[in-house]
């Protein structure tokens, strides 16, 4: 958001936009324009809702109409107060992507700032599969956008990228939230390949697209009225049970030690943390929901977080949570868990168990340990069929979490010898495995 005087302007929105209202409000200010670097495809654009609250205008490139937006063009700018918006066509990760340049007027035309959407990253650039006959056209769209549009603007320039750590359009991201394009430039790995190795390496590049990127797409093509969050119900155990009993998925949003421990039969684990890029994969839009939750005041956070990925029925939680639950006297489950070291000796005296391995492709081929079964997670609901129910199944990933959805789902489709290894690789790693590659 970029606000000076009583002008402002909000890049790429999140659906919950409550958010740049309050801040316009606390600053006396109007929104007056929207941009959208892109199309996204990871979550719902409040661009049209913003609009429609505000009287904004909605902006996007040229090369990729939709409903909601005026198109822009290279070279255009935009005064918001004394501040400059300038757009840059910065093609590669999608046709339609732009960027924006900030400048102070006050000093002159040259960019303090610029808003990178997906075409750099901190410590990444974004990817260029969507488009899956033009790779290779794509990588050099993003090679030369890089390195003939947005590198010239200045060492010294700020880098606001759309997304940071976490997210499924990057693997390589860094956890900082701060860069400056000279930074990237010397130390960014992809700025380091020549254009031929640049073409190569993003051409050669694995990246899963979650079903969920259609809906995405096609709601953002279109963009989405303005609506509130979900209110859900707060249900004590016993109606939470009826509803149960119902059509409604039970997802269970605390941490994997804390459901592993005990949770409600037939419940999904969706740890907060690897919700956004797991739970398109594995829950439909169309059916209701209710949710388990580590304290009620996590409820508004994890009601934003679905609402962003579309999904808006959200009917319950339940309170007081799982100890109120236990209290009832209702049934629960449990998932074993299994520390590394028992793992480890598990393999030292060949004993009889499938070890499921759900991280990524290219986490799995830097390192797992024997014999596992690689499944990835998004994968696993199509090839439950493939998975012995006669011996134990340990899950396992990068940590524990994921492991926990997959436990999760095993039991859900009636596998009862389902284990968790908690702390997966790194705990491997750290009480010595053997990892082979």
């Amino acid at each position: 958001m970029v606000i000076d005087g009583q002008a402002a302007a909000v890049i790429d929105p999140r659906r919950d936009i409550d958010v740049y209202l309050e801040n316009a409000r606390r600053h006396g200010a109007n929104i007056t324009h929207v941009f959208e670097t892109h199309r996204n495809e990871d979550y719902v654009v409040g661009s049209r809702s913003l609009a429609e609250v505000t009287g904004a205008t909605v902006l996007h490139g040229q090369a990729g109409r939709v409903d909601h937006a005026q198109p822009v063009t290279d070279g255009e700018h935009f005064d918001i107060g004394k501040a400059r918006l300038g757009v840059l066509e910065t093609p590669g990760h999608t046709l339609d992507s732009i960027s924006l340049t900030l400048a102070d007027r006050d000093f002159g035309d040259a960019p303090v700032a610029v808003f990178t959407g997906d075409t750099l990253f901190i410590g990444d650039v974004g990817r260029t599969d969507f488009y899956p006959e033009r790779r290779e056209e794509m990588a050099g769209k993003l090679y030369d956008s890089l390195f003939d549009n947005l590198l010239p603007l200045g060492d010294g320039v700020q880098l606001y990228p759309a997304h940071g750590a976490g997210s499924v359009c990057g693997s390589g991201m860094a956890e900082r939230e701060f860069s400056t394009l000279g930074y990237e430039r010397r130390c960014n790995p992809m700025l380091q390949l020549d254009r031929n190795a640049f073409i190569r390496t993003k051409s050669q590049e694995h990246h899963y697209q979650p079903p969920y990127f259609r809906r995405m797409e096609a709601l953002n093509d279109r963009g989405v009225e303005h609506d509130a969050l979900p209110r859900p119900r707060a249900l004590p155990p016993g109606p939470f049970a009826e509803r149960c009993s119902d059509d409604m998925t039970v997802l269970d949003l605390r941490t994997p030690e804390a459901f592993c421990g005990a949770h409600i039969p037939g419940s999904l684990s969706m740890p907060t943390a690897v919700a956004p890029g797991y739970i398109g994969w594995l829950v439909s839009y169309d059916t209701p929901l209710g949710l388990v939750l580590d304290d009620d005041a996590d409820l508004d956070r994890a009601l934003r977080e679905l609402y962003r990925l579309g999904y808006d029925r959200v009917e319950a939680y339940l309170t007081p949570g799982m100890t109120a639950w236990e209290a009832s006297g209702a049934d629960y489950a449990v998932v074993p868990t299994i520390a590394a070291s028992t793992l480890k000796q598990r393999y030292e005296q060949g004993e009889d168990f499938v070890l499921l391995d759900v991280r990524g492709i290219e986490e799995y081929e830097a390192g797992h340990l024997p014999d596992a079964m690689h499944v990835y997670l998004g994968h696993l609901p199509d090839r439950l069929d493939e998975l012995p129910r006669g011996i134990p199944i340990v899950t396992f990933c990068g940590s524990g979490k994921r492991a926990a959805v997959a436990a999760s789902l095993l039991k859900r489709h009636g596998f009862d010898q389902v284990e968790n290894c908690l702390g997966s690789m790194a705990a491997c790693q750290a009480v010595g495995c053997r990892i082979t590659d």
